[in-house]
């Protein structure tokens, strides 16, 4: 059974761990902190170098997961539209763009064995990444269109209803979102091997895109005149909760909370953008110098032929 709350949320209640059969997120989030820790440990060994911010990073995202799915966060979200629209924005973008920013594939490909089991696996991810399925569902308009289609074909139906009379409902919704985030934001930030490789200007679109969307949909459920779903109807009384104002904080949170990871995440694109530009006009300053230095070479060696004829 999952744990639900009996008591008005307070944020240090909301903070307190809380772990019960259905905790599924929790233990894969922790095996798969393992496995990149190990996988660090085994490039140290070998004496290769692993930036240590991709780590940080990568530690810092699997915190998040850990955050809205391993405390008591999990249980007020299946009874607060407010709690539940954060756990959603936390796992859809900040967990998706630190978990992608710690280059988790780049270190599967280097450190994976050549041998054994360990060779099968590395075999398989390369294999993924390359195949044409993996291609077409990291394109940047399919992989838009599920981010903002997951978020309107949930939200606006009634899926959302549906998925979340179970616990296991709610771990496949909460999945989906982290999915779709990770989707988006691998793309997006072109951190390590990918299926579809894009120029930063074409990922900078790409990461803009939902905008108007995502704004969209947070101003239709502050405007909302009646309640979205009726999963958050049914608040205990002693909680004091208005259906309609908690509706409302929903939708601020939503309108609020994308906008600095997204803008954080802009910022590191266009980072990479000037550094590529500076590296690419490096190469050309660098050949046109030889050029210049074989044409100067060619008049000397002219030079000395005129001489010596004379």
């Amino acid at each position: 059974m999952m744990w639900m709350p009996e008591q008005p949320p307070t944020l240090l209640r909301l903070l307190t761990p809380q772990l019960d059969a259905t905790s599924v997120f929790p233990a894969v989030a922790l095996l798969t902190l393992a496995a990149y820790l190990a996988g660090v440990r085994s490039l140290h060994a070998r004496r290769r170098q692993w930036p240590w911010y991709r780590t940080a990073s990568f530690v810092t995202g699997i915190a998040t997961v850990l955050l809205v799915t391993a405390t008591q966060v999990m249980g007020y979200g299946m009874m607060l539209f407010s709690v539940h629209m954060l756990q959603k924005l936390v796992l859809s973008v900040l967990s998706a763009m630190l978990i992608m920013l710690g280059a988790p594939i780049s270190l599967a490909v280097r450190t994976l064995p050549r041998r054994g089991l360990g060779a099968a696996c590395r075999r398989l991810l390369l294999g993924l990444l390359r195949s044409r399925t993996a291609k077409v569902v990291a394109h940047p308009a399919v992989t838009t269109t599920i981010f903002i289609g997951s978020l309107y074909g949930i939200y606006f139906t009634p899926l959302f209803d549906v998925l979340m009379r179970s616990a296991a409902g709610n771990v496949a919704m909460l999945t989906l979102f982290l999915g779709t985030g990770l989707l988006a934001f691998g793309g997006a930030l072109g951190v390590g091997p990918w299926p579809h490789r894009a120029s930063p200007p074409v990922r900078l679109i790409e990461l803009m895109a939902p905008g108007p969307l995502h704004a969209f949909f947070a101003v239709a459920v502050m405007m909302a005149s009646r309640p979205l779903v009726q999963t958050f109807t049914h608040a205990p009384q002693g909680w004091g909760v208005d259906v309609m104002t908690d509706q409302l904080a929903a939708g601020n949170i939503v309108w609020g909370f994308g906008e600095v990871p997204t803008v954080a995440a802009a910022v590191i694109i266009y980072a990479q953008w000037v550094s590529a530009t500076r590296r690419t006009a490096g190469v050309t300053d660098a050949r046109a110098d030889a050029e210049l230095d074989a044409y100067n070479a060619h008049l000397e060696r002219l030079a000395a032929q005129a001489t010596n004829r004379r």
